[in-house]
């Protein structure tokens, strides 16, 4: 009898580890797609990154006043984007009209900082905007450096723009396929986007 119950116990073990290793490689194959699409993702986005001179208050307020000029300026030149490509070659040909429009804001507001805008491969953890989160990974961006650039930061996506609730042109859904768009709809907090970060944070 006892030579019975160790034999059941052993089988019960073995489908116990089983059922387990299965469980972990269709988590691991689950994993690896769902970071296959999330590396896709950053080819698709052009993000804006604004750097404030400091962490001070008045920096930061002249930080945001920065953005506002930028985002002005850019939901005309890229309403009528229709890819990420175009998107990053209409801001390159306009590098200096988007500069100009962030050098005005700082000189309206009594600033005479120097500003720089630049395209730039950045790398960017997690986001989420509204109903959208984009992955960790490494974005082309429009950088904007106000005065010495080490205050707290300022990011959203410039294509398809996400920053301005109101507007027009290509959207998120016109540029990701519908299997990638599942992945930035993900809602609430999902461990596959701390993987992702982790991953792209050191392997990236």
């Amino acid at each position: 009898m006892r030579n019975y119950m160790f034999r059941c116990r052993q089988i019960l073990l073995f489908f116990t580890s089983l059922a387990l290793v299965a469980a972990m490689l269709t988590a691991a194959a689950s994993l690896g797609d769902f970071r296959a699409k999330c590396e896709q993702i950053p080819e698709k986005v052009l993000r804006l990154h604004v750097l404030a001179n400091s962490d001070s208050e008045r920096d930061q307020t002249l930080k945001r006043k920065v953005r506002d000029a930028v985002l002005r300026e850019s939901c005309v030149l890229f309403s009528k984007a229709k890819t990420k490509e175009e998107a990053v070659e209409l801001a390159a040909r306009n590098r200096d009209a988007l500069e100009a429009a962030a050098r005005s804001a700082l000189r309206e507001n009594g600033c005479t900082e120097p500003v720089s805008a630049s395209l730039e491969r950045t790398y960017f953890n997690t986001r989420t905007y509204g109903e959208i989160t984009l992955p960790a990974g490494c974005y082309d961006a429009l950088q904007v450096r106000i005065g010495k650039g080490e205050g707290h930061n300022w990011w959203c996506v410039m294509f398809p723009s996400l920053c301005v609730p109101s507007a027009v042109g290509t959207k998120m859904e016109d540029v990701l396929t519908e299997e990638e768009m599942d992945v930035v709809r993900t809602q609430g907090f999902d461990i596959r986007f701390q993987v992702v970060e982790w991953y792209e944070s050191v392997f990236g």
